[in-house]
């Protein structure tokens, strides 16, 4: 049911005060234009793991908040999966980053996107909702856009989950007006999007960013309350579970979650690890693999020549992710969401990053940011190392991670600094004020990142 405050922000008020609902031919939010159908219908899509964890958590807010059943058709993970999706094919066939990188699968994503939009156009969605993966999700989005009009019929709602990274490119601001065509509404994870979005005329909203959700859901029922954006795990039990002596050096390995990526790192983070056997005896790698199965077969057959010992954990349980950190002096992790998870854990780390070599040219000449971590961005500030592009060496990366371990210095800086990064990635208080509705019986608020995002799409409307 719809909260009073709910009722009279976005239903009561007088309909000249809104214009058409985004491309749906009235003023009504997304659940009122599926009343007439008893259902709400969502085709939603991601390419990616952590895209995966986005949308099955926004995929439980959007169950928990709507009057009506929801039905889930796109595009995901087995996380998806759980929350009862029904996906058109598997997400690791449109798992492709880079420029370069994408020529090779040119036919096999177009023939995905053509699959993706007739399976949308027959599942007749409400609302259609893209998380990250911008290359495959605008595509599709334009796509979807284009058959509608084509075919002279109202266009579902568009939402993205997670603003492009216009703020790092070079002109990048400018080509938000062209997002206009054909998506609606922009959910955005970073503080400063949500305004620069609305100044260029395309409708946002700030959520906050997912990753605090883990610190969220992992402290439920713990003595520390559920505001503290720290995750604290259990080194001892990690320790003897897996048979790791108490004297070993133990290195967290996190070399990404695409096959294209890790088959590029692991090598790399190997012979890192050759070089650093011979200055720790006892040294111990952990590597969390992704929900991925083609990366878990690639890690599996590459184990076999691995220099040190080793510890798999295999995606699906969040916490022994986060019993590894803490069973770790240091981490050396490919950049992208798990440096936030590795700041959640108070673990300090090195960011490394390779690419197609014209993929590194095209960065390096378009790029206006000089870092590639996002708490380096946030806090502009070289407070984690990074060895990218050609400096992304094993030689290097060793270095680095030795100075990490025994800097006590440099180790306090990032633990210090990771308070003011997590705290930066907050939703406002502007925005949670709106959905304070009640507390769950769990204890678990309401207004996190995904239920804001919930909230959004279901209840918003785009005014004059």
């Amino acid at each position: 049911m719809l909260s009073g405050w709910m009722e009279s922000k976005f239903i009561g008020r007088s309909s000249r005060h809104f214009c058409r609902f985004l491309s749906v031919s009235s003023s009504k939010a997304v659940v009122d234009v599926a009343a007439k159908d008893g259902e709400l219908r969502m085709f939603i899509v991601s390419g990616e793991v952590s895209g995966d964890a986005i949308a099955s958590r926004l995929m439980a807010s959007l169950k928990k908040l709507s009057p009506f059943p929801i039905r889930f058709l796109g595009v995901g993970g087995s996380l998806m999966a759980s929350e009862g999706l029904k996906s058109i094919f598997p997400m690791e066939d449109i798992a492709v980053m880079g420029i370069w990188e994408l020529l090779p699968h040119l036919n096999k994503i177009r023939l995905k996107l053509k699959e993706a939009a007739e399976a949308a156009l027959l599942f007749e969605p409400h609302v259609v909702v893209t998380i990250d993966s911008k290359g495959f999700s605008f595509r599709l989005l334009r796509q979807l856009r284009a058959r509608y009009g084509g075919r002279g019929l109202h266009s579902p709602v568009h939402f993205h989950y997670v603003a492009p990274s216009f703020w790092a490119w070079k002109g990048g601001e400018t080509r938000l007006k062209n997002l206009r065509e054909f998506v609606d509404h922009l959910l955005c994870i970073l503080p400063f999007e949500e305004e620069v979005c609305r100044s260029h005329g395309l409708a946002a909203t700030y959520v906050g960013h997912p990753i605090l959700e883990d610190a969220l859901y992992l402290n439920m029922g713990k003595n520390n309350p559920l505001i503290d954006l720290r995750v604290h795990g259990d080194c001892v039990s990690f320790q003897r579970k897996y048979g790791i002596p108490s004297g070993a050096r133990v290195i967290t390995l996190l070399p990404g979650s695409r096959l294209q990526e890790v088959s590029r790192m692991f090598p790399i983070f190997s012979s890192t690890m050759e070089i650093l056997k011979d200055s720790f005896p006892e040294l111990t790698t952990v590597i969390p693999v992704a929900l991925n199965q083609h990366v878990e077969n690639y890690i599996q057959k590459a184990m076999q020549r691995w220099p040190v010992s080793a510890v798999l954990i295999h995606g699906g349980s969040p916490q022994l992710k986060y019993d590894a950190f803490s069973a770790s002096t240091a981490a050396l992790t490919t950049s992208g969401t798990a440096v936030l998870e590795l700041q959640l854990a108070r673990l300090p780390c090195v960011v490394a990053y390779r690419a197609h070599f014209l993929t590194e040219w095209f960065i390096h000449c378009k790029a206006k940011i000089q870092y590639i971590s996002l708490p380096n961005i946030l806090l502009n500030s070289a407070v984690i190392p990074e060895a990218v592009f050609q400096d992304c060496t094993p030689k290097n990366l060793a270095a680095l991670l030795l100075e990490i371990i025994h800097n006590k210095d440099l180790r306090e800086e990032q633990i210090i600094t990771a308070d003011n990064v997590l705290g930066l990635l907050c939703p406002s208080d502007s925005n949670t004020s709106k959905f304070r509705l009640q507390e769950s019986r769990s204890g678990f608020p309401n207004y996190t990142p995904s239920m804001i995002a919930a909230y959004t799409i279901l209840y918003s409307v785009k005014q004059l």
